[in-house]
């Protein structure tokens, strides 16, 4: 079942992707981030209730401090892509963001088997080449210090996963609030005093709400995920194919053209699925 809540969490977050930079072409980019957000935790207000847990004050903490995380990744990798190429730092940064779980989760004693361990680093390597929009060559001739944003916002991407991992399976969804509650508040805190513009244009509006709600419910899937006794090193890792339903609806909807590298991590993410859940 953590697998499943996984896979489907990575598809969710890559729609939400998709989505909010088509909303970005139409509006502020700290606009679409902060409305997203505001816009998913309203849902998740309304149904906690519901979703709801037994939780502890250490669950909210873990969950203000990823969201904390998750909006410092989100502020690094704009400005890097402001001031970088895309075809770098996209692909750095997904891969840091899929490895930082997996290392948190080794290194704390997970367990798996030689064909979970293979698939894990075949995911790795679909993270890089879906995400490498021009082709691996743009990548070898990067620049050190261009890749060191892109490092920093994979790592607290990857650390949002982790924190999140550390709330307790009785929790339910209620870390999310936090999380998100302090996500919104550094976003808009950052775009104030950057006097950047929050306003989103009503065109842009329906993208960003199904942006935010989508990004909710990735949010929900993923800690469900982790809730279900999840390995970190698994469930992290599937997460973080996000970029393959990204790259695919990119191709669907808008009809972008697939470069040779993003065939060969589609086709090595599906193979990557497939190892890493085979029974042990």
């Amino acid at each position: 079942m953590a697998v499943v809540l996984a896979l489907a969490s990575a598809a969710v977050y890559g729609a939400s992707d998709f989505l909010g930079g088509l909303a970005s072409r139409r509006a502020s980019v700290f606009g679409v981030v902060a409305g997203s957000q505001l816009i998913g935790l309203a849902a998740l207000l309304l149904l906690l209730p519901w979703l709801g847990g037994a939780v502890g004050g250490a669950d909210l903490a873990w969950g203000a401090v990823a969201g904390l995380a998750g909006a410092g990744g989100l502020v690094v990798f704009f400005r890097a892509l402001a001031g970088g190429v895309m075809s770098v730092i996209a692909p750095v940064t997904a891969v840091t963001a899929a490895a930082v779980p997996v290392l948190v989760g080794l290194l704390g004693g997970e367990v798996i088997g030689v064909w979970t361990a293979v698939g894990i680093a075949l995911a790795l390597v679909a993270v890089v080449l879906v995400s490498a929009e021009a082709g691996l060559a743009a990548l070898g001739a990067a620049r050190p210090s261009a890749l060191a944003p892109a490092l920093l916002a994979g790592a607290l991407f990857g650390l949002f996963f982790v924190l999140l991992d550390r709330t307790s399976s009785d929790a339910g969804l209620t870390p999310l609030v936090t999380a998100r509650v302090a996500s919104v508040a550094l976003v808009v805190l950052i775009a104030l005093v950057g006097r950047q513009r929050l306003r989103v244009a009503r065109p842009a509006l329906p993208l960003v709400a199904v942006s935010g709600l989508g990004d909710m419910t990735a949010n929900a899937l993923f800690l469900l995920a982790t809730q279900a006794d999840g390995q970190l090193a698994i469930t992290g890792v599937l997460a973080s194919l996000y970029p393959v339903s990204t790259v695919v609806l990119a191709q669907l909807v808008l009809r972008e053209r697939l470069v040779t590298a993003q065939v060969a991590g589609l086709l090595s993410a599906v193979v990557a699925v497939v190892l890493i859940t085979l029974p042990a």
